[in-house]
């Protein structure tokens, strides 16, 4: 018999075809697929829902803050970005807090929740505690990575230890992720589960020539998929750009994506003489960023750890790039070693190093032999570890175990 399962996020898709990121979505809807009944509490977005049921899964959004146009907190880069950049997501976080309790504590009894699944520590691992703690009721704790690596304050790391010591079960959304944790806490149940991707989505058959058009590109298509922020790196790719020009001068470089560092881009871009061979299609929509990866030749994650220590736990874009079908370059950081095995199933090269990208992006753009071989080697390695059927079973086997 399923369970009756409470999945509580900060990341969720706020309306169809949403630009959010939506792997909480996904899993959600598969283990409903499994026999359990899932309900979802995620902060409300200005616009959004309060309720909705979404391919068969509860979806409530809790109001943290009115007038709601002014709930600044969550979305859009998600809670550490909106902090770093908004006194007044700064000052929303305790009623974040305290709403996020109050409906948990709400949606448990009209739903008869017998387990909650609490996608990262903060806030979420930490109610899912407080229930355990005074309501005896079970939970999973999954961590993403970007709610422990820049863990430093002393009351956080005091909340994540109680929280992942109370736990019934911890996964991490990869081998990083998971070192990180144990660096905390010592958790015995401990199991390392990505995210995943779907191969009904993506593939080499949503190749979509309309895309070259739109941005008259006629040779070589370079394509960054990701929020422009710090630990993306992108600088060092665009600085990387002119080296490449040389070998390929007719190579564009295609950046989809919205966020902080957009203007220190457009400067660095300008500033290069690079406008004509680097297009800002800013934010596309999920159900077209399939086409965009199968129509790339090659796709460059330049990821950094940066200097509060915020890095890449898992890089879903290179899972979504993989599955299309195309080449991938990645830097040696945080997760992404898990999905890319250098010169196996893409290329690593280190971090912040514009010399060493440019050499690698030639590399592959020279030789078609070895980047198809790199490709289908890669989709290979994806789809047996990766995909959302796989990925889906793996936590409905914790599940089940949970008593």
């Amino acid at each position: 018999m399923g369970k009756r399962i409470l999945v509580t996020a900060t990341t969720f898709p706020r309306w169809k075809n949403d630009t959010e990121p939506s792997f909480v979505f996904y899993l959600s809807v598969l283990l409903s697929k499994k026999g359990h009944k899932v309900t979802v509490l995620v902060p409300h977005h200005y616009n959004a829902k309060r309720y909705e049921i979404m391919d068969n899964v509860k979806v409530y959004r809790f109001p943290y803050f009115y007038p709601y146009r002014l709930q600044r907190l969550c979305y859009d880069g998600g809670i550490l970005e909106n902090l770093r950049k908004s006194i007044l997501a700064r000052m929303q976080i305790p009623f974040l807090f305290l709403m996020e309790c109050m409906y948990m504590r709400k949606i448990i009894k009209k739903e008869k929740i017998n387990l909650i699944h609490a996608h990262w520590i903060l806030p979420q691992g930490v109610l899912a505690a407080f229930y355990k703690k005074f309501f005896r009721i079970p939970y999973i704790i999954t961590v993403h990575a970007g709610d422990i690596f820049p863990i430093r304050n002393a009351i956080f790391k005091y909340l994540s230890r109680f929280t992942l010591r109370m736990c019934d079960y911890c996964t991490a959304n990869s081998s990083y992720t998971k070192r990180a944790i144990l660096n905390i806490f010592k958790i015995k149940n401990i199991e390392v589960i990505p995210m995943g991707v779907d191969f009904k989505v993506f593939g080499k058959n949503t190749k979509n020539h309309a895309i070259r058009k739109k941005f008259n590109i006629n040779d070589e298509l370079i394509l960054f998929v990701g929020r422009l922020a710090e630990k993306k790196g992108l600088k060092y790719l665009i600085m990387a750009m002119p080296t490449v020009l040389k070998r390929f001068p007719d190579a564009k470089l295609v950046i989809v994506g919205e966020g902080p560092e957009k203007d220190n881009i457009m400067k660095l871009i300008s500033e290069l003489g690079l406008t004509k061979n680097i297009v800002l299609a800013g934010k596309i929509e999920n159900k077209e960023l399939p086409g965009y990866y199968a129509t790339a030749d090659v796709f460059v994650g330049p990821s950094i750890i940066t200097e509060k220590g915020d890095t890449e736990g898992l890089g879903v874009v290179f899972l979504e790039a993989l599955a299309s079908g195309t080449c991938v370059i990645g830097s040696d950081v945080g997760g992404i070693s898990d999905i890319i095995k250098n010169n196996k199933t893409g290329l690593l090269v280190k971090e912040k190093d514009p010399r060493e990208l440019a050499e690698a992006i030639i590399k592959v753009l020279s030789d078609a032999k070895l980047r198809s071989k790199l490709a289908i080697q890669g989709q290979k390695y994806v789809k047996a570890n990766f995909s959302w059927d796989n990925i889906a079973e793996r936590f409905d086997n914790i599940i089940k175990e949970i008593r």
